[in-house]
């Protein structure tokens, strides 16, 4: 899965890289865990972690995320670019039959699908360069605040690996331990990446028709909504009262299509009055923008937990659309 978003980091104090301590406490229950509850090779798995390096730059990266730091129109700058579009449009023109087919095949459409790729690595250019053991043993055992969340993703990793048969000290993803091309966490390797060509492997370091697929799986799993809306602009109308909403990270819809209305929100839709919605409200380059999302936005929420993020996705893939349009015409 993609870049989290965490912050108020307690960072610890030492040097920039150092192995991981195996006889710290945390580390020697996880390796207790690891082999009674998974059958582990106690030598093996100690070998392993023995491997693995606490690296102060990892702590620093998610201490400062950028859906964090960045307001939307410093966030839209950085993936709503003419080189990033045209990357995305050229990613179509070279898989537009495997794109086409696993779009049909799973209901979520290829903008969605370019969206994500572009928005996670760049249609493969960034990936990230951090070694996954390290990533995930770093955040694992060095940092408080998401210690107990990281420490299952390591041991979906050690599982992972095992299962697919991978050197646990070779994979290299973002800096919180995401992998590959869509940039999934080990956890949702496990349960949501596909071998869609039947070769065997769920490679989604290499084979774009495996990483389409997967990621179409992860967003039905999540409970994407085939040929319904993601987002629509919105405006305020003359019934609304009080403030302009403030920008918020909100990941729920609380109101319908109806409510909305009600409160003198204008947006466009053929959803039924009592279909979720939230108004979105962000601070874009010609000022405060209004939107109102729909199921479908928040699913992609659900790959990344950032509204911006799933703004971004669905612009971007949008932009390729149009840019693919504008070639055929």
């Amino acid at each position: 899965m993609k870049a989290i978003l965490y912050a108020g980091a307690v960072l610890l104090s030492f040097s920039t890289v150092h192995a991981v301590d195996v006889e710290q406490p945390e580390v020697r229950t996880f390796i207790d865990e690891m082999v009674r509850d998974h059958e582990f090779d106690r030598a093996e798995l100690v070998g392993t972690l023995k491997q693995a390096e606490r690296k102060q730059a990892i702590l620093d990266a998610i201490s400062r995320p950028a859906e964090k730091t960045l307001s939307w129109a410093e966030y839209r700058r950085i993936f709503i670019t003419p080189e990033r579009i045209e990357a995305g449009a050229d990613f179509c023109r070279e898989n537009g039959d495997m794109l086409a087919e696993v779009a049909a095949t799973s209901g979520v459409p290829e903008e969605i699908l370019v969206g994500i790729i572009g928005v996670e690595t760049y249609y493969g250019r960034i990936t990230g360069g951090y070694r996954v053991l390290d990533a995930l043993s770093t955040l694992a055992f060095y940092y408080p605040p998401r210690a107990q969340f990281f420490r299952k993703e390591l041991k979906q990793y050690l599982l992972l690996v095992r299962e697919e048969e991978m050197p646990a000290d070779q994979a290299t993803g973002s800096y919180a331990g995401a992998m590959g091309l869509p940039q999934f966490m080990p956890s949702s390797f496990r349960m949501y990446a596909i071998d869609s060509t039947a070769d065997g492997k769920r490679d989604i370091w290499n084979n774009w028709t495996d990483v389409a697929a997967s990621i179409a799986n992860y967003f039905n799993a999540h409970g994407w909504r085939s040929n319904q809306p993601v987002i629509a602009q919105a405006s305020l109308g003359k019934r609304w009262h009080g403030e302009v909403p403030k920008p918020e990270n909100t990941l729920t819809p609380q109101d319908t299509v109806r409510t909305l209305s009600d409160k003198g929100v204008l947006f466009a839709t053929d959803l039924p009055d009592d279909s979720k919605t939230q108004l979105l409200t962000y601070e874009g380059k010609d000022g405060t923008e209004h939107w109102v999302g729909f199921h479908n936005f928040f699913v992609i929420t659900r790959y990344n937990r950032s509204v911006m993020y799933a703004l971004a996705v669905h612009q971007l893939g949008q932009e390729i659309a149009y840019a693919l349009e504008s070639d055929a015409s």
